[in-house]
């Protein structure tokens, strides 16, 4: 096991990691941008190291700087968390040149399953079912409207090198297929620094099921079941929960089977998420994310199973410990993410927190950084914390989120536990009933309208 850990992260995901690797009597090193030298990870690191001004590309996303922090302290393995430098292959590869771990998978299958073209056709040679789409990259109008008509509109085009919502257009008609390329051309360009783009099939009403697995990079692979993640708002995940109500147990067991299966095959190593949409009870797979997941929790909750600490002994060397029979499901869990936006605009809200007080009790957790007399701030994403809660059925999770929801209280800035407030007391979320686009379409009919 190693002895000493840099975690190359900030906010929630940084306190949780080394909460882990404290846990497994591993010393920890925080590093921090100067805009983050009160974060609460920094305070109970056991060793802490600036290593630049705010902004990120000065600062996380410094590999020179990180080297430097890791090479100073004498960690031997980083953590990146998400986010960040976690997805980034050449990364990996820099620090195993210089005898440090990289916490996750090897740099190939980050850069395999990073380029979203070749993830499918992986995908495909693995077995898992993907929406019908394009062969590869798009590279004019000409041959969008002959791929958009093959698979017949309306279609999505989507980044090849992207995620997060980011470089990603539907087109209807060959009407709007010329800008739709442009535009997401254009966007990708900007965000990852590659334009290539490809086209697949839209799907009207789909839900978003993902599968989190393990694998310890010898052949051995679990799946940990999935969780539900369609509450979305411009392709960014609000609510999770596992398991999923649209999903029976055979359907469940069947999609985890597959995941695993093709992990085993790949010889991946450390936590992976295998996403897919699903529609009319078929799966499609859209990408597979090589990190821990924000919403790593739920698995959790509902499995026992402590993912981080996973990824840690599997990248100090371990074999899996755990057989698919280890893994027991246990009731529903349910996660929010809880951000300091107005509720109902969105618009960012950063500053002092006056007063903080989370909620507690059984089947409660709240994972977050914050404190009262912490400033967050402009620089980074708004995520203030997660509120995770775990009930022996659906209804229960239900019931226990709304209690908890209503004891949250973080004043001096704006969040979105309102928002929250009213979608766990929403008749189509307490059904089950909602997809991808719910969310959207709730906000824009003014399912928010009259919040302050």
């Amino acid at each position: 096991m190693f002895e000493k850990i840099l975690i190359a992260n900030r906010g929630e995901i940084a306190l949780r990691i080394l909460r882990a690797a404290k846990e497994l009597g591993i010393a920890t090193v925080a590093v921090h941008s100067t805009a983050d030298s009160e974060a609460m990870h920094v305070k109970l690191a056991d060793e802490s190291v600036c290593v630049g001004p705010p902004p990120a590309r000065e600062s996380y996303l410094n590999i020179p700087a990180l080297l430097a922090a890791c090479e100073i302290t004498g960690a031997e393995a980083l953590h990146p968390g998400y986010g960040f430098l976690s997805e980034n292959a050449r990364f990996a590869e820099i620090l195993a040149e210089h005898h440090i771990v990289f916490v996750g998978p090897k740099p190939e299958h980050i850069r395999l399953m990073g380029d979203k073209i070749e993830a499918k056709r992986t995908a495909l040679r693995l077995g898992i079912p993907c929406v019908p789409g394009s062969a590869g990259a798009i590279t004019d109008e000409a041959e969008a409207k002959a791929a958009a008509k093959e698979l017949g509109y309306p279609v999505l085009i989507k980044a090849a090198a992207g995620g997060g919502g980011r470089g990603m257009k539907v087109s209807f008609s060959e009407d709007d297929i010329a800008s739709a390329l442009e535009t997401a051309r254009m966007e990708a360009k900007s965000a990852f620094g590659d334009d290539s783009v490809y086209l697949e099939k839209y799907l009207e009403k789909p839900r978003h099921i993902e599968v989190q697995i393990l694998g310890d990079g010898r052949g051995g692979a679990i799946h940990l079941g999935e969780r539900d993640c369609s509450l979305q708002r411009r392709h960014q995940k609000v609510w999770e929960e596992g398991p999923s109500p649209a999903l029976n147990e055979s359907q469940r067991k069947e999609i985890g089977e597959i995941c695993a299966a093709a992990m085993r095959e790949l010889q991946y190593a450390g936590a992976g998420t295998i996403e897919f949409l699903y529609e009319d009870g078929k799966f499609y797979f859209i990408e597979m994310n090589t990190r821990i997941q924000v919403e790593h929790p739920v698995t959790e909750m509902i499995t026992g199973v402590d993912l981080v600490n996973e990824q840690i002994k599997i990248a100090a060397g371990s074999a899996l410990t755990l057989t698919q029979d280890d893994v027991i499901f246990n009731g529903h869990a349910i996660e929010c993410r809880i951000n300091a936006e107005h509720p109902a605009t969105f618009r960012p809200s950063p500053g002092l927190i006056n007063y903080y007080h989370p909620p507690g009790g059984l089947g409660v957790r709240v994972d977050s950084a914050v404190y009262a007399g912490y400033t967050i701030p402009p620089t980074y994403d708004s995520l203030v914390g997660k509120l995770i809660v775990h009930g022996r059925n659906r209804n229960e999770a239900l019931m226990r989120l709304r209690r908890s929801l209503d004891e949250f209280i973080i004043d001096g800035i704006d969040t979105t536990i309102p928002l929250f407030q009213t979608l766990v007391r929403n008749s189509d979320i307490q059904n089950g009933l909602y997809d991808i686009h719910w969310l959207e379409k709730f906000l824009a009919d003014g399912g928010m309208d009259g919040t302050e």
